[in-house]
């Protein structure tokens, strides 16, 4: 009888590194149950994949269209916002809870949770959009930005989870080894003890943990990099902890684990500066605020919010046609998505780009607007991840001249977010697990599993 679910999300990892020899725990959970290549929802970027894996539904239903999202009552753009609301779906958390009533009668699950009626007990760490979910253990990071700095803080639930049992044990959660130049495999350590921790001390039912840090070299080096084989190598080991947590709590023959990524990487050379190239064209207004020019959402017919390789674009009644054209004809963008074809892709929900604009297999696109870099606003050069109006990789990269973020965007070797292609493995991820699932009896070959049949086959063991 299963009991207990583990859900490991390792960014970055594929199908073929289980045939590299340098996943051998990772490989063994796969021997055990089954193993597929995982066509991600588009576009293939964290919170928008996040969110269909824990809800089995495309973006236009849950309506994380990406890392983003421009606020057209406040005219901003919005970058990593934490807020469960945001997903207009029930996720896992929320159908248990539904289903309380119906779960109470059943003898499948164990260990009621002491805070609610549900007889299945969650947890989730370091997804996104999980602030003040229903989920009974959360942590998530959450910094305090105040006058005289920031306080590296994570919002917890229960009250005081972080602050007095984690932070008291493990440590402060190290902001700099999540994100930014000095991001790392530490990260990642310190979640893996916040995992166990919580294994031991709470038995959750469902448990869904993160593990980033091959994403940060996948995007620094390119995916086929001597540090991408190292970070995967340190993920593989890290999945044997938690199996060896498991073992030690007496737990592992009654333990589910479930193995995935979120997207493939593409190897990258270049950048597109969407918002300079609307700019040339006459749609794009910027502001001069103290020498600095800003992006004018007012008076801009056109103007991007990138992610990765692809951009949402928000466009003023009577300027579609000229702004389609005007990105047809730059270099390095491979298609524009509009109308009928968003349906298609399941990306028309309200929040979408009236057009997406996809990049080249080896190129992603900039936030910049500006011709002069001294007239860059000051986030240009710091890790601000709120205050950018797009996903911005360059803050990897410290310039050691300015000691300050790198504006060369040629650093930046791997991205990703395109349409995903079954045919040519173009974006696929990986879906794992020790038990056999029946997520798989639809399929004629394993190698199209679709990201959202994994969704609702999690969500279903809460039903």
């Amino acid at each position: 009888m299963i009991k207990y679910h583990i859900v490991i999300d390792i960014v970055g990892l594929e199908f073929d590194h289980l045939q590299s020899g340098i996943v051998p725990n990772i490989s063994r959970i796969a021997n055990e149950g089954e193993s597929a290549k995982m066509v991600p929802v588009f576009p293939a970027v964290t919170s928008t994949m996040q969110a269909t894996l824990l809800s089995g539904t495309y973006p236009s239903e849950h309506g994380i269209i990406g890392n983003g999202l421009y606020d057209r009552i406040n005219q901003n753009i919005l970058f990593w916002e934490q807020s469960t609301n945001l997903v207009k779906a029930e996720r896992i958390w929320d159908v248990a809870e539904k289903n309380s009533s119906k779960l109470a009668m059943s003898n499948e699950v164990s260990r009621p949770s002491p805070t609610s009626s549900s007889p299945v007990k969650t947890a989730v760490l370091f997804w996104q959009n999980t602030m003040y979910c229903k989920a009974h253990i959360v942590v998530t990071p959450r910094p305090l930005h105040f006058d005289d700095g920031m306080i590296m803080w994570c919002y917890s639930k229960p009250v005081g989870y972080y602050d007095q049992q984690l932070k008291t044990k493990f440590g402060e959660f190290n902001l700099a080894t999540y994100w930014g130049p000095f991001a790392s495999y530490k990260s990642s350590e310190w979640i893996t003890q916040a995992t166990n921790y919580t294994l031991e001390e709470h038995r959750p039912n469902i448990l869904c943990t993160y593990i980033p840090h091959v994403d940060y070299s996948a995007q620094r080096f390119g995916k086929s990099s001597n540090q991408v084989r190292d970070d995967l190598k340190i993920a593989d080991n890290i999945v044997e902890k938690i199996v060896q947590k498991t073992i030690a709590l007496g737990i592992k023959n009654e333990s589910q684990f479930i193995i995935l990524s979120e997207y493939g990487f593409n190897d990258v050379s270049s950048a597109i500066p969407l918002n300079l190239k609307l700019r040339d064209a006459g749609l794009l207004a910027t502001r001069q605020i103290q020498d600095k020019e800003y992006l004018d959402y007012e008076f801009s017919n056109a103007f991007a919010m990138v992610d990765h390789q692809i951009a949402h674009i928000y466009v003023k009644d009577g300027f579609a046609n000229q702004t389609k054209q005007a990105l047809e004809n730059v270099t390095g963008v491979d298609r524009i998505v509009i109308g009928e074809e968003k349906k298609v892709l399941k990306i028309d929900h309200e929040r979408s780009g009236d057009m997406i604009a996809i990049s080249d297999k080896d190129k992603w696109f900039s936030y910049y607007w500006w011709f002069d870099p001294e007239m860059a606003p000051s986030f240009a050069k710091n890790v601000d991840i709120h205050k950018k109006p797009g996903y911005d990789p360059v803050e990897l990269f410290i310039d050691p001249n300015t000691r300050s973020v790198s504006q060369n965007t040629t650093l930046v070797r791997g991205s990703h977010g395109r349409i995903p292609n079954p045919v040519t493995g173009e974006g696929l991820a990986f879906y794992a697990s020790n038990r056999k699932s029946g997520i798989l009896a639809n399929y004629d070959s394993y190698e199209s599993l679709k990201a959202v049949d994994i969704g609702k086959y999690l969500t279903s063991l809460v039903s």
